[in-house]
């Protein structure tokens, strides 16, 4: 019985852990998900502001090398 207990207490912690990891990442994510809208609502007002039509919405060279780096470490 305390081998079987001490194995459900050692696999809870290591869900913990993940759990705590997966927390962490998805704050990170949702922060740069924040800082991409953030950025394209102002590339759309000044676009606005300009008035100009709004024909490219590429983000900057560094967002796309920074996704594209990101996608080449899972």
């Amino acid at each position: 019985m305390e081998k079987l207990n001490s194995k459900l207490y050692m696999e809870n912690y290591y869900i913990m852990q993940e759990n705590e990891r997966l927390r962490k990442k998805a704050e990170m994510l949702n922060q740069e998900n924040q800082a991409l809208l953030n950025e394209l609502k102002q590339r759309l007002a000044a676009a606005a502001a300009a008035g100009s039509p709004i024909n490219d919405l590429n983000l900057s060279s560094s967002c796309s090398t920074s996704k594209s780096s990101k996608k080449g470490k899972k």
